[in-house]
């Protein structure tokens, strides 16, 4: 499982013309990838990892201040550039599995108590986003 993580001032998700998900606060945008090998246990991992991380001013975390997060769904995390000039998508997971284990990191986040919103999976997304530093970091699990 692979996130991209980026500490913002302020985020959304619009899926055809309409916002499905926003923080207009600061906290983080995670962009989250699924690979073919991940399991549950490894999105409770993730969830944790995401709401602990101390990237917030001040060195402070989702956990501490409560700070929003917006998670959106993100295969294109595992594309491989290695050879040739198009990528390949074989380690990202099928999206029937990949599915639930992006609700599993959403589900996990919000048992801990964080504040989340999402994009909509499988969606043609753009997403907006301001970001605070810039200050973003790879997340792995």
């Amino acid at each position: 499982m692979r996130a991209v993580v980026a500490r913002v001032t302020e985020a959304s998700v619009t899926v055809e013309g309409a916002v499905v998900g926003a923080i207009e606060e600061p906290g983080l945008l995670v962009l989250l990838g699924i690979h073919t090998e991940d399991t549950a246990g490894k999105a409770a991992v993730m969830a944790r990892k995401l709401h602990e991380l101390r990237i917030l001013r001040d060195e402070e975390s989702c956990a501490t201040t409560g700070a929003p997060l917006l998670v959106v769904s993100q295969f294109t995390l595992y594309g491989e550039t290695r050879k040739g000039r198009r990528p390949s998508w074989t380690a990202a997971a099928r999206p029937e599995a990949a599915a639930t284990l992006v609700d599993a990191v959403v589900t996990e986040l919000r048992e801990r108590g964080a504040h989340v919103s999402t994009g909509t999976f499988g969606a043609m997304m753009a997403v907006h986003s301001v970001n605070d530093g810039p200050f973003t970091v790879l997340v792995e699990v």
